[in-house]
């Protein structure tokens, strides 16, 4: 449907509409998965107590900071975990995982990530592939994986094979990074963490818990996982927080982390929050119905684009776990025109045209559209992929459906007109 502001061309138009009847009953099954989720947000602030003084700025050390303090207390109720911690001070979720995984591993630890490749960035981290000073590597952690099968599915005969009882740590990352195997869920994610405890009952399953918080019902802590940890400038900051990230799982292992983040022996006694602590309690208030929005747009875009002609994952139909939707467009040049669509329909920055470029952290050229509030904000809309084949883009946020709905028809014009 065109208005008086936009116009799209009567064949996506059309295809448009078919892919709202299609999508339909999904767009309500998303309503209700976010009502349960915003009434459960709701009820952890309540239970914290959240008043104006939680708001309120510290400086220097920031010493009995309550706001700090009962936002952790928030971010563990409805993550149903013992513990969590939650800053501004986190720089990225790389930052955040980096902070969890220092934090809980020992010289001489085994890793296993039981879902294939980490996420670009992590390898370094790790130190994966080559030398990256300061890496897990270099401080005696070793690293092993388990490829997921040739579906993209988890491979548990491998996993009863391969994880030992002596194993520290099992690494699940639930969502698909720069692949195009499906997205973990909370039935996966169970699995996983009980074969997990039952072949190394003392290990540690840590989840990294990005694009899927609030997707779900069910929260990682009431599954078996003993940490994660996730980007605020995701699904949990709501589109408000500026920056942050947030560890959360046992009480001993958040302990550990947060010794990592400030000292040994001070942990999460400081940590001044410099008048930051309204955006986060905004931000987190607001997570799950900006969740909702982007899975709804997710759910649209893989409806129309399917009946576009693209092979599309996940399918409108189809459980999610994460907020990400991944289409392939076969071709460099589709792939360009598909961003610069998208940034087209963005509120900041739509007189700027996307172009790849080499990214800090990636193996190949990087094409990015995210006209964001927030810089690098992947809940607001934003769209990025690799200019490598299959030439697929992963498309993710939007904190309304009513923007994310008209930024998928922008982008499928676009490359339409090739304009």
């Amino acid at each position: 449907m065109n208005t008086p502001f936009y116009t799209i061309p009567p064949a996506v138009a059309e295809v448009s509409e078919k892919a709202m009847s299609l999508c339909r009953p999904y767009l309500e099954r998303t309503d209700e998965i976010t009502e349960y989720n915003q009434h459960k947000m709701l009820r952890a602030f309540q239970k914290a107590r959240i008043s104006e003084s939680c708001f309120a700025a510290s400086t220097g050390y920031g010493y009995g900071d309550r706001g700090r303090e009962a936002l952790d207390a928030v971010f563990a109720d409805v993550l149903d975990t013992e513990d969590a911690l939650v800053s501004h001070h986190f720089a990225s979720g790389t930052h955040t995982l980096t902070v969890a995984l220092f934090g809980v591993l020992r010289p001489n630890d085994t890793m296993i990530s039981v879902t294939g490749l980490p996420y670009d960035t992590l390898q370094g981290v790790i130190g994966i592939g080559g030398h990256s000073s300061g890496s897990l590597a270099d401080f005696g952690i070793h690293y092993e994986q388990i490829d997921l099968l040739p579906d993209g599915t988890p491979d548990y005969t491998a996993m009863r094979e391969r994880i030992r009882p002596d194993t520290r740590m099992v690494y699940i990352q639930r969502s698909r990074g720069y692949s195009l195997r499906p997205t973990l869920t909370a039935p996966d994610i169970q699995k996983i963490a009980s074969l997990a405890h039952t072949l190394a009952p003392g290990c540690i399953v840590m989840l990294d818990n990005c694009y899927g918080e609030f997707v779900e019902t069910t929260a990682p802590g009431a599954i078996g996982v003993d940490l994660m940890a996730g980007s605020l400038i995701k699904n949990p900051g709501g589109g408000i927080a500026p920056t942050g990230g947030y560890i959360a799982g046992r009480k001993s292992l958040v302990e550990a982390c947060s010794y990592r983040l400030t000292t040994p022996g001070t942990g999460k006694e400081i940590g001044c929050t410099l008048g930051h602590s309204r955006e986060l309690f905004m931000g987190a208030f607001a997570a799950p119905h900006v969740t909702g929005e982007a899975v709804k747009t997710a759910v649209f875009t893989s409806a129309l684009y399917e009946l576009l002609g693209y092979e599309v994952t996940p399918r409108f139909d189809e459980v999610r776990g994460d907020i990400i939707q991944a289409i392939l467009l076969g071709s460099e040049e589709r792939l360009i025109r598909f961003c610069q669509g998208i940034q087209q329909a963005s509120p900041v920055d739509a007189f700027v045209t996307p172009e790849p470029w080499d990214m800090p952290g990636y193996d190949s050229k990087v094409i990015m559209a995210a006209g964001a509030f927030t810089l690098g904000s992947s809940i607001e809309l934003s769209a990025d992929a690799p200019l490598r084949p299959p030439y697929a883009v992963w498309m993710q946020g939007s904190l309304n459906f009513h923007t994310g709905k008209l930024a998928a028809q922008l982008a499928a014009a676009r490359m339409e007109s090739g304009k």
